[in-house]
This record gives C-alpha cells, structure tokens and sequence, in this order.
C-alpha cells in the first residue's frame, strides 16, 4: 500500500487473525501505539476512520508534551590534537596586510549551534604564557557551560574509557 500523508502514523496490519489499522506516536523515546480491528469496528473502512480520529487526537496530545532537551555530547579526546588540551591549537593568523602572527586559538561552544573563539599571542605573551592564558580560558568557558565540576566528570569520562 503506497503511504500518504493522510495516513501518516497509520500502518494497516494483515497478518494471521489480526486485521486492523495500527496507529503509533513518537515522544521522547516513548511509543505510543493502538491498534483498531475491522472486526470490533464493524468493517475496514470504520477502523481506518477511527484510526485517523484516534491519530490526529494522539498527535495533539504528543505535542503537548515538552521535548525533552538532547543531552549535549562531550568530546572527551581527538587524535588530531597536538596540544594535549581539547579546544586550544596553535594557529598562524596572517593580518590584512599579510604580516603572519602566531598564537594560541581556544574555541567553545556556549550553546548547540553557537561556536565562538579567541586567541593569545605568542609574541605578545610568550610560547608558555600564551598557551597557559588560553587553557585556562578554555577551562573557564566550560566550567560556565556545564557547571563547575565539569572536570571531574571528564575525568571519570576518560578513565572510563581506558579501562574498556
């Protein structure tokens, strides 16, 4: 049976003794699901009626209920940092004019979407000052992200990982 968006959510079900219209709904990881008989509803064309009833009413419900946030995943390693510090990288930034500065680049994420950076001059600061600044500001933007024992987690994160 090709699928329409009439009956979207609907799936007809002819398998062994059972016959009917089967509704189901999606929230947060829960299915919701009912299946209508033909014969408890006098015939296929009542049960698929009363399906789309029952789906159109199942769909206002669904959406009254809130979404629940998507846990935001945490990048606990990359095999392509060369700092040892997720988020800081050396950088060559080359200026308008083409002169070349070096530096130290930190990028967060304050929120899902949003990406915003900075960076610490080597030749303002020095190799050891410059990297230092821009770790410890990457470690201050996470901790406001994800609250003050952010580490600790990371760390449990990390040696979880190594024991398997």
């Amino acid at each position: 049976m090709a699928r329409s968006k009439a009956n979207k959510g609907i799936s007809r079900i002819d398998s062994g003794s059972t016959h009917g219209w089967f509704v189901r709904g999606y929230r947060n990881g829960k299915t919701y699901s009912k299946l209508f008989s033909d014969r408890k509803s006098g015939g296929k064309g009542k049960a698929q009626n009363l399906a789309k009833a029952y789906r159109d009413e199942l769909n206002e419900e669904l959406e009254a209920i809130p979404k629940k946030p998507r846990q935001r995943r945490i990048v606990v390693s990359d095999s392509r940092n060369t700092t040892g510090e997720l988020g800081v990288s050396r950088t060559t930034k080359i200026g308008p004019n083409g002169t070349k500065h070096e530096c130290y680049s930190v990028s967060w994420r304050p929120e899902p979407g949003m990406q915003k950076c900075t960076s610490f001059s080597i030749k303002k600061y020095g190799e050891k000052k410059s990297f230092k600044m821009a770790v410890e500001h990457r470690r201050k933007m996470m901790r406001e992200i994800h609250g003050p024992s952010f580490y600790k987690k990371l760390g449990k994160q990390m040696k979880a990982r190594e024991a398997s």
